[in-house]
């Protein structure tokens, strides 16, 4: 008898698909299963001219790939966890986490040019007001335009036979999913934009009684997390949430481990979390970073009560006392 296949339920998206089919081949590798990709569209693909903020901002690409889940359409679902509302659901669980691709945003720009290399009041795109506050910040002279759409359609934009920007920013980690390398001019360091919380991170989500009725299906999520990534994303999500800002607003997180000497022996590492919260057009900016012991063998890397957990809510509390909280306030605003 023919294993039944995987269902993974995903936008429709070139990107979306292309992560979702990566996954749910890791996921099946060794099991004889197959995989079936669903496709589910969301507001914010039905939308693609309004502002993310306007159409609903957290949440946006997420909730009816969720509803598909919890009405037992499809038995996992596989998202840009950055796209992920920061409060869980009780009724899903966070199943696995695979390893991060490349965290960086990423310049395309016409005739190959750097950040430094764009005439005084050139035109880059993006959809970010992250993005756009760390440019304006970088480049007081660009003009920055909003744009939406999918990779294609955003890098036509400054690439394009008929393009009207100089340069626009994606994420690199989608650039690279879909093979897209070749249109990179520069991976921005993340001392001049430092990334959104969980950019370049993917989440694949389940229902408990999804878990309990496949046993095979367990062991090949565990296979498959990476203990470094949930520890780093856990960190950043923190503190997104403990701001209380959603994940269309001007706040930038990111987090790596790191070898420390003096703590050689067993599985200890150093979590640096570093963060900002900036002003829209760039003009005020609170940022700080912190570190802590992290053991990834007997720590637990994720849930509110875990050390990396601990970690971005210390260094949320900093940001907010020394004015993150009024920056917010004015983006919301």
């Amino acid at each position: 008898m023919t294993a039944a296949p995987l269902r993974i339920g995903t936008r429709a998206s070139e990107l979306a698909l292309t992560q979702s089919g990566h996954v749910g081949a890791a996921l099946v590798d060794g099991t004889g299963h197959e995989t079936e990709l669903v496709h589910v569209s969301t507001h914010g693909d039905r939308d693609r001219t309004s502002p993310l903020a306007q159409i609903g901002g957290t949440g946006v690409f997420v909730t009816a790939v969720r509803q598909a889940l919890l009405d037992g359409e499809v038995d996992v679902v596989v998202h840009s966890w950055k796209d992920l509302p920061t409060a869980p659901l009780a009724e899903i669980t966070l199943a696995c986490t695979p390893a991060r691709e490349d965290p960086r945003d990423a310049l395309c720009a016409r005739d190959g040019m750097t950040l430094a290399q764009l005439p005084a009041g050139a035109r880059v795109g993006t959809g970010s007001p992250r993005r756009a506050a760390q440019l304006l910040r970088a480049r007081r002279d660009l003009e920055v335009v909003g744009i939406r759409g999918n990779v294609e359609t955003r890098l036509n934009r400054a690439l394009g036979p008929d393009a009207d920007l100089d340069a626009v920013v994606l994420a690199a980690s989608g650039l690279r999913r879909v093979g897209k390398d070749a249109v990179i001019s520069e991976l921005l360091p993340v001392e001049v934009m430092l990334p959104a919380p969980a950019q370049g991170a993917l989440a694949v989500e389940a229902t408990t009684a999804a878990l309990d009725e496949a046993p095979w299906f367990a062991p090949r999520l565990d296979a498959v997390d990476d203990a470094a990534t949930r520890a780093a994303v856990t960190a950043e999500r923190s503190l997104l949430r403990a701001l209380e800002a959603g994940c269309s607003a001007p706040v930038a997180a990111y987090a790596q481990l790191e070898e420390a000497a003096e703590l050689a022996s067993g599985g200890a590492r150093v979590l640096h979390l570093r963060a900002l919260a900036i002003r829209p057009d760039g003009s005020h900016v609170v940022e700080g970073e912190a570190r802590v012991a992290l053991d990834l063998a007997e720590d637990a890397l994720s849930g509110p009560d875990s050390v990396p957990a601990a970690l971005g809510e210390e260094l949320a509390a900093d940001l907010l006392s020394r004015g993150a909280g009024e920056i917010l306030a004015e983006a919301r605003a």
